[in-house]
């Protein structure tokens, strides 16, 4: 009796373990960490199919890690719980350190001053607070209203040509996106280079940010 209460403990364990266990559903939850998203949404940003991309999250679902809420017409997904953005980012870090196929990739797209410590993280939260630093969130507009880092401005990847006036002349611009695997604050970071402004990325995201126990805002609705 006692063995087949262990298994089943196990088991249960388990079911987590098999609803990690694609590429496909760690990147939703990589996005769903940024905010709530439609299956639409979702699938267009991982570039699948909606069909696929809801087979996916009743896999997520179903071991109880996302959830979906009733936005009109139309169903969100959430994460259940920012423990699980933290689950994500901790499953990410462990397969850094321990995966060199995973360094050497991320070597090639992220330089160290990139990597943030808890301490860079806040002395960069206080250059910010100071105004020394322009810090810029380059994702899209609504991932920015659902979570962003202290006084962070949005400036969204494909409007940052258009917005060039906005950023003060002569400050440092620091910009980010959604954590490691992103490569939009490179794209930022070349653009603003380009228009003689000093720019540079920082690898963190909001999930980063949150799961170091820093805090992370959320602005109104408009």
């Amino acid at each position: 009796m006692k063995r087949d209460a262990k298994d089943f403990l196990f088991e249960q364990v388990e079911r987590i373990g098999k609803a990690l266990a694609s590429s496909k559903r760690l990147e939703l939850l990589d996005l769903l960490s940024q905010g709530e998203m439609t299956v639409e949404v979702l699938a267009g940003k991982a570039a699948i199919d909606s069909k696929l991309a809801s087979a996916h999250l009743r896999a997520l679902k179903e071991a109880r890690l996302v959830e979906g809420v009733r936005k009109g017409r139309f169903i969100a997904y959430r994460l259940t719980g920012s423990d699980v953005s933290r689950l994500w980012v901790n499953l990410r870090t462990v397969a850094e350190a321990h995966l060199i196929e995973l360094q050497q990739a991320l070597e090639r797209i992220i330089a160290a001053p990139d990597r943030l410590t808890t301490e860079s993280r806040l002395s960069l939260l206080e250059r910010a607070r100071r105004g020394d630093v322009v810090v810029i969130d380059v994702r899209p507009e609504a991932e920015y209203r659902a979570g962003h880092l202290p006084f962070a401005r949005s400036m969204p990847l494909a409007e940052i040509e258009q917005r060039l006036a906005d950023l003060p002349a002569g400050k440092e611009v620091v910009a980010y996106c959604r954590g490691p695997f992103c490569l939009m604050s490179n794209e930022a970071v070349a653009l603003l280079r380009k228009y003689g402004f000093q720019a540079q990325k920082i690898a963190d995201g909001v999930a980063e940010w949150a799961a170091d126990g820093l805090p992370v805002e959320a602005a109104a609705a408009p």
